[in-house]
């Protein structure tokens, strides 16, 4: 079979004319080979759908359109692991009549989810680095560690953004702002697929704004907050090469994406051009009739899904195996939309190669040297380390600081809390030690996960470190507590490392199916730290978390507050850099730390009703705003220039222009934050929302001018009539530090006609730094 583009379609269409109903439809569904109860729960209604029914010699008959999580789904040796993949791919390609390999695919939210992989830190700490270059030399190297591996498309990222703090899937998003999740989750495609793998843009559309944060749950955004707030980074990510979309679970005014044309079809392909394959989230197509009661059987699930389009069911087969076939023998489904996602799905595996007659199934790792010590091929190598680490350095937000940090060398630290000596803590749901690991306890991490007190034992500051836990994330007694704050009494500072058990459906505080009630510490942790408070001691707070906690009690007696979220496996050094004072601190939160009542679900994009006000007692001023960090030695901003004329054409660029000073003695970094007021338009619209956020670094005496040249599609939003329109009137640019720390406003006539702008309108500034 040739590789170039005209003979890869004459084969995708000679294939598709050529095949059997029964073959074709094979090519549209993954199996889940080996999972069991024994695995734990991975997946919603795992145990009512995940097993298989059929012999596996009669189930890849007719061929096999994808493998689920081969690595991903037990600990399984690398090598090991490839090996048997290479197996399955023959027997795959030996019992159909085209011998075409199967497309595999794996989690990779925080890397490849494989036994003895590098974790990376979570997309949040992605959201808080704001560094798209560095995400995207992340998504290079996961990309890079599944080519190797004979995996060829990756479930990440998420492009959900974060609408209500209690979801337990907030730690899964990259923050609440669109062009943040945009941003930087275009970045990780960008990366990803430079390796010559598919990432799958998750979760399209609304299933971060459902009702109560609640996992699975119903949805009732309006059009605008879809079309302003939701869309957007998806669109973004379209932009930048994305192959892969996976659908949401939700319904979203009733009306599950799962069998919604006028998203998966009208929106997706026809006005963003979308080329790639849906893949089914896991189980949803059946859930169409098992939770959603649109379907009265499988079958027509499938007819619906199909129609809706989604091109794969995954993982597992259950509504477009037979159900679908016999469907479309009694004439109650179309032939010719199995023929259009059978050509979707044959076309991506023909672009990965995987039609070429020179394919083999061998990955490369197999011809890798095994290391000595563990006897197997090494992927968390000193390279991904060090990249894990400088992006879990780039991520950790300083919230506060009375001048207790950095801290000095040699201090007595009383060190307690439930996250302070656990390789846990540095991990996210979609961990494979979190994922997986934990439903396999006799088996070891695969990878060295330092904790944070054995990386403050281990510092060169040379502390003299104790620790008592205190209490667990969740439960714990009296006389726990009561010895962790008899330590902090005998230290010269206390170090309390509080948050969350990331985990699956109840098996944590966070994470998918873990949604809170409250934002509140979890268990006894607030009582943790009360009582440490009232010794004296100066307290510093870490958090190692997946979404942001009230903490207003107690923040005022606090003497710093750091935030990690899930650093991954480096993050226990990159936060003793941070607080001995050997890195700075860059992160800026990607998300909002609430105020008073701490059960407020509003994030920043809030419109004039939402902020404060005097008809209400309840206040949802944030206690840590969007885009907040501080740094132990602060730039100097120096100067905030623009256009003289004050003028901004609806068809035109503006520039803003920042100069920053670095007047300390070690390299540090900003993130120049713009945002946009629109004082007068024609539906209520958020107070502030980001325009531009680029990061700048300055060596020690540097001084630099920062150039940010906005279009006037970026100021577009969906007026009365739901088209997206620009329009002319007056505005503001408020330049700062945080969406709370404003450092100069600009005030802009935007002159002109209005504009109706759609997919192809500017959607980021450009930035040049002099």
């Amino acid at each position: 079979m040739a590789g170039d583009r005209t003979s890869r379609e004459e084969l995708v269409e000679s294939l598709v004319a050529r095949m059997s109903l029964a073959e074709k439809v094979a090519q549209l569904y993954g199996v889940w080979v080996g999972i069991d109860g024994a695995d734990g729960e991975m997946a919603p209604h795992q145990h009512e759908f995940a097993r298989l029914h059929t012999a596996w010699d009669d189930l890849v008959r007719d061929g096999l359109g994808q493998l689920t999580r081969p690595f991903g789904t037990t600990p399984v040796g690398v090598r090991t692991g490839a090996a048997t993949l290479a197996k399955t791919q023959r027997e795959i390609m030996a019992a159909g009549r085209w011998g075409i390999p199967a497309l595999v695919h794996e989690e990779t939210l925080t890397g490849l989810a494989a036994w003895r992989a590098a974790v990376y830190p979570s997309p949040l700490c992605w959201g808080a680095s704001f560094d798209p270059a560095l995400v995207e030399r992340m998504g290079a190297q996961i990309g890079a560690t599944m080519r190797r591996l004979g995996v060829h498309q990756g479930l990440a990222p998420v492009m959900d953004v974060a609408r209500d703090l209690r979801w337990g899937r907030v730690e899964e998003t990259i923050g609440e702002d669109p062009l943040l999740v945009g941003t930087i989750g275009s970045a990780y495609v960008r990366g990803m697929q430079s390796a010559g793998v598919l990432a799958t843009l998750k979760h399209f559309v609304g299933y971060s704004a459902s009702k109560g944060g609640r996992n699975l749950a119903p949805v009732s955004a309006g059009r605008r907050e879809i079309a302003d707030v939701l869309l957007p980074p998806f669109e973004m990510a379209l932009r930048a090469g994305a192959d892969s979309v996976m659908n949401s679970y939700a319904d979203v005014d009733g009306m599950p994406v799962a069998a919604d044309p006028a998203l998966l079809t009208d929106l997706l392909r026809d006005t963003y051009g979308f080329t790639g394959t849906v893949v089914a989230d896991y189980f949803s197509i059946a859930f169409l009739q098992t939770l959603h009661n649109v379907a009265g059987s499988p079958g027509e699930a499938a007819g619906l899904a199909l129609a809706a389009g989604i091109d794969v069911e995954l993982p597992t087969v259950h509504c477009y195996g037979p159900p679908l076939v016999e469907a479309v023998e009694r004439g109650e489904v179309d032939v010719a939309l199995v023929d259009r996602a059978l050509r979707r799905v044959l076309w991506q595996k023909a672009r990965l190669g995987l039609l070429d007659e020179d394919w083999t199934p061998e990955p490369d790792v197999l011809d890798a040297e095994e290391d000595a010590e563990s006897g197997d091929v090494v992927l968390d190598d000193a390279e991904a380390r060090a990249l894990a680490g400088e992006l879990a350095r780039r991520s950790v937000v300083l919230l506060r600081n009375t001048g207790t940090l950095p801290l000095a060398p040699g201090l007595r630290l009383a060190v307690v809390g439930p996250r302070a000596d656990t390789p846990q803590a540095m991990m996210g749901c979609y961990s494979f030690p979190m994922h997986v690991g934990v439903h396999h306890p006799g088996v070891g991490l695969g990878i060295e996960v330092p904790t944070l007190v054995e990386a403050l034992r281990g510092d060169a500051a040379g502390y003299d470190v104790r620790y008592e836990q205190g209490c667990p994330v969740t439960g714990g007694d009296d006389a726990g507590i009561a010895a962790a704050a008899g330590l902090a009494a005998d230290a010269d500072v206390c170090v309390a490392v509080l948050g969350d058990q990331a985990g699956l459906f109840g098996g944590g505080t966070s994470g998918e199916g873990c949604d809170a009630t409250s934002l509140r510490l979890p268990g006894r942790q607030e009582e943790l730290l009360e009582a440490v408070l009232a010794t004296g001691t100066p307290v510093v707070l870490v958090l190692l978390v997946g979404r942001p906690y009230e903490l207003e009690r107690q923040v005022d007696r606090l003497a710093a507050v750091v935030c990690g979220f899930f650093p991954g496996e480096e993050g226990a050094h990159a936060l003793a850099d941070v607080l001995s004072g050997r890195t700075d601190p860059m992160g800026r939160l990607p998300v909002s730390f609430p105020g008073s009542g701490g059960n407020q679900p509003a994030t920043y994009l809030a419109a004039p009703l939402a902020r404060r006000s005097k008809v209400s007692t309840v206040d949802p001023t944030p206690l840590f705003a969007f885009g907040h960090g501080l740094s132990y030695t602060p730039i100097e901003w120096t100067a905030v220039a623009s256009d003289p004329s004050g003028t901004w054409a609806t068809d035109g660029t503006f520039d803003v222009r920042v100069t920053l000073r670095n007047g300390a003695a070690g390299t540090v970094s900003e993130v120049v934050q713009v945002y946009l007021h629109d004082l007068v338009a024609e539906v209520a619209r958020p107070v502030q929302s980001l325009l531009a956020a680029p990061r700048v670094d300055l060596a020690p005496g540097e001084t630099r001018e920062v150039t940010i040249t906005l279009h006037a599609d970026q100021t577009s939003y969906t007026g009365a009539s739901g088209r997206r329109q620009v329009d002319s009137g007056a505005v503001e640019l408020r330049v700062g530090a945080s969406s709370a720390d404003i450092r100069e406003v600009i005030e802009v006539s935007m002159t002109g006609p209005r504009r109706y702008v759609g997919f192809d309108r500017v959607m980021e500034a450009t930035v040049s730094q002099g």
